[in-house]
């Protein structure tokens, strides 16, 4: 005969979170390690941190330091702000809140927390369960856990939060001497992404600066619109008809890239002398270079555009 297992309510197992269900956990703690995989040892309880007191604290087998808040409730903020507090208090590796039930918003941040290189942290739901006639029985099941996948995503995340920032100074700089030189940019604002661009004054052409890690173009880009391909290709067309005069002008070179099937044209230069992620040291020579070859660019430019008939 196969019984049948009947969950239990929490309360009826342990009355009071700290009392009981702490202190039972305590002293059995290899359920917990089953669950965490590795062991937790040295256990205290109700360790005093300031006005608060962390239900359990020990440590794993390096000697890093682990809190265990227990909250058998269904979990809420309070909660996970004093996981926080303690972890921060006690500069423990690896954080372990266990609840009666788990929120999605919480779920959602215990995800966001493991992308932490600095820290570990847990989410376990524990249920009391029981086979007919049985002595009730705690169930952990891990609903959140570290892993690789979640760090590396951190990493990306910090890289992505730096690049921006990096951009958004080198935009800073660059606009800051550009309207000191020319009005061509004196409306544009920085921005955390790879270009920034102005108006030509024919719709659909733009001047625009492209910033990569270790270089930055200047372009003349041209897209009137998916359903205006044609055009692109005729204002194009229409400038390469004085590829020469304009190539003269210039004393730098440029690539004339009709790219059809991309819907865009475009009219570039590239300047190798640095990017982003060049030492901010060296900023001002790269961005001295852009500007001069952007304002050259435009005076040259410009004249021809304004003869483009569409």
């Amino acid at each position: 005969m196969v019984g049948r297992v009947e969950r239990v309510p929490l309360r009826e197992i342990w009355r009071h979170e700290a009392y009981d269900f702490t202190t039972w956990l305590s002293q059995n703690i290899e359920v917990l390690n089953e669950v965490i995989d590795f062991e937790i040892q040295n256990i205290e309880t109700e360790k005093s941190t300031g006005t608060f007191s962390v239900d359990i604290i020990g440590e794993d087998p390096s000697g890093n330091m682990v809190i265990i808040e227990n909250q058998l409730e269904k979990s809420d903020h309070d909660h996970l702000g004093k996981l926080i507090t303690y972890l921060a208090a006690f500069d423990a590796k690896v954080a372990i809140w266990i609840v009666a039930a788990a929120r999605q918003e919480h779920i959602q941040a215990v995800s966001w927390l493991n992308e932490n290189k600095e820290a570990n942290f847990y989410l376990i739901q524990i249920e009391g369960i029981k086979i007919g006639d049985s002595a009730p029985a705690p169930l952990f099941t891990t609903i959140v856990e570290p892993s690789e996948e979640l760090k590396r995503i951190g990493i990306v995340k910090q890289e992505n939060t730096e690049r921006h920032k990096l951009r958004f100074d080198f935009w800073s700089g660059l606009l800051t001497e550009f309207k000191k030189k020319d009005t061509l940019f004196q409306n544009i604002s920085p921005s955390q992404y790879n270009w920034i661009g102005t108006s030509s004054g024919l719709r659909g052409v733009s001047y625009t600066f492209w910033l990569k890690k270790d270089s930055i173009s200047i372009k003349l880009y041209i897209d009137r619109g998916k359903e205006a391909g044609e055009d692109n290709i005729s204002i194009f067309n229409q400038l390469l008809e004085n590829r020469i005069e304009i190539e003269d002008s210039l004393n730098f070179q440029i690539n004339w890239l009709s790219l059809e099937e991309y819907r865009a044209c475009v009219i570039d230069c590239e300047i190798a002398s640095g990017g982003w992620q060049t030492n901010k040291k060296e900023w001002d020579i790269v961005i001295e270079d852009c500007i001069n070859r952007m304002i050259q660019f435009k005076n040259v430019l410009q004249p021809y555009i304004n003869q483009v008939k569409v």
